[in-house]
């Protein structure tokens, strides 16, 4: 019975844990629920949809500015004129206007801060596309974590009763006077041991589970197996750093940063131009002289003013050095995510390249360590082998095909995290049936607005 139990570990290890059936989680479904409920993602929507709120906000420099006032007081005068006497007036002076302010020309910063504003949505929604990737790879890897660890803890339980067996039956042989003490007490630690290491490997995947859950956003329940990325992955490691210093969002959006930046600029160097703008007016007052009789007053203007700066104690010099200096400091901002990125790269394809050799090796091992446990185990029956060489091939077997499981779990992990690296890691390039969230819905909905204290539906 033990024997049959050993074979079939070894042939199925990996895959036996994660059979397929009708109600199986696959790692699509997994992404998706990810691509729609994650907390991280959908903070992210959010401040992108309040980046976009930059464009009405800057836009409002075209705009006109309204301002209504109404006042009403009582008055009474009370006085005495030599020749004519005393004299009292009570009156209710009262009045209402409007103002409307136009701005003509403000050094173009009203159209640069515009472009500002547009650079900045632009990379709020690079830094969107990253997060996605980042969690995406996250629940990738976590569902991975999910399969090694299950297939680890399965493996340490089966080598548990193993070890009792080869305790039972180290001690009927001790009975019987065929090996000593010191055999017992062998096969008593290893099996103290491995009772240790499964207590650890199921705290491990308790871990894990916690992880998948936080990122996909329930437990996970019958995980189907997942093949490592082939046919989406760039050819060539040339080729797939080339992509990822045009594509990846990181370096997109620390692109769109440097924009902005020297938008920022100029932004500030308008406020030592000229101002031009216009003023009308018009306003209706009554009993405004004081007199008892009715006597109003409609007054209206129509007032153009141009306002030039002279010096305003050096701040707005000092502010333009200061955003040259951030200015260059996103450039190299810039700089370093493409050494990142390139770095990534690299270091990912490295590991998915060889995955394939290293599971081969992996393989070849436990095929190995199987006929070796097999051939010590009918040495030691014959009294050609010790009860620690028995305890030490098991062990070996054990570590062969943890081996192999850790290799196969990370040849996924390792195939995604090549998409990630070049930047192409979504939904949409992995085939996933999720209806894509637009940024470009809610934009639309507020760049034009003139009003409104509602938030639109662009979700």
């Amino acid at each position: 019975m033990t024997a049959r139990r050993v074979a079939f570990i070894a042939a199925s290890a990996w895959f036996s844990l994660a059979i397929v059936t009708a109600r199986a989680e696959t790692i699509g479904g997994a992404l998706i629920k990810a691509y729609f409920s994650n907390p991280d993602i959908n903070q992210q929507r959010a401040a992108v949809r309040a980046s976009d709120e930059n464009i009405p906000k800057a836009t409002a420099g075209y705009r006109p500015t309204v301002t209504a006032e109404a006042d009403a007081a009582v008055q009474q005068l009370d006085s005495n004129i030599p020749g004519v006497g005393p004299s009292s007036t009570f009156s209710k002076p009262r009045g209402y206007g409007l103002t409307v302010n136009q701005t003509l020309w403000n050094g173009e910063r009203t159209f640069n801060s515009v472009r500002q504003a547009e650079s900045g949505v632009m990379g709020a929604r690079e830094t969107l596309r990253n997060t996605e990737q980042n969690v995406l790879l996250d629940g990738v890897t976590f569902y991975m974590n999910v399969l090694r660890d299950t297939a680890i803890l399965d493996l340490d339980r089966n080598n548990v009763e193993v070890l009792q067996e080869q305790l039972r039956q180290t001690r009927d042989r001790f009975t019987v006077g065929e090996v000593t003490r010191t055999d017992v007490a062998q096969a008593e630690a290893s099996l103290a041991g491995a009772q240790a290491t499964a207590l650890a490997a199921q705290s491990t995947l308790q871990t894990s589970i916690a992880n998948y859950r936080q990122t996909i956003g329930e437990e996970p329940k019958n995980l189907a197996p997942v093949k490592a990325l082939e046919k989406p992955l760039p050819r060539t490691l040339t080729e797939a750093i080339a992509i990822s210093q045009v594509e990846h969002p990181a370096i997109v959006g620390s692109l769109h940063g440097v924009d902005a930046a020297e938008l920022n600029i100029k932004v500030i160097e308008g406020a030592l131009y000229p101002t031009v703008g216009l003023t009308g007016s018009v306003s209706q007052r009554f009993e405004v002289s004081g007199e008892p009789i009715p006597n109003n007053a409609l007054t209206a203007s129509l007032q153009a003013q141009i306002t030039v700066p002279i010096y305003d104690g050096g701040v707005t010099y000092a502010s333009t050095r200061q955003a040259k200096e951030l200015l260059g400091q996103q450039e190299l901002q810039t700089d370093l995510q493409r050494d990142r990125v390139r770095a990534a790269v690299v270091s990912a394809w490295g590991v998915n390249e060889n995955s394939v050799s290293i599971i081969r090796s992996a393989k070849a091992q436990v095929a190995a360590a199987e006929i070796a446990l097999a051939g010590i185990r009918e040495e030691a029956k014959v009294g050609q082998r010790t009860t620690f060489d028995v305890l030490t091939a098991q062990q070996t077997l054990l570590n062969a095909r943890v081996q192999l499981v850790s290799a196969q779990h990370d040849q996924v992990v390792a195939s995604y995290a090549v998409m990630s690296a070049v930047g192409r890691l979504s939904t949409v390039n992995l085939g996933l049936a999720a209806t894509q969230y637009d940024p470009k819905v809610h934009f639309d909905q507020v760049k034009d607005k003139w009003f409104g204290l509602r938030t639109p539906d662009g979700r």
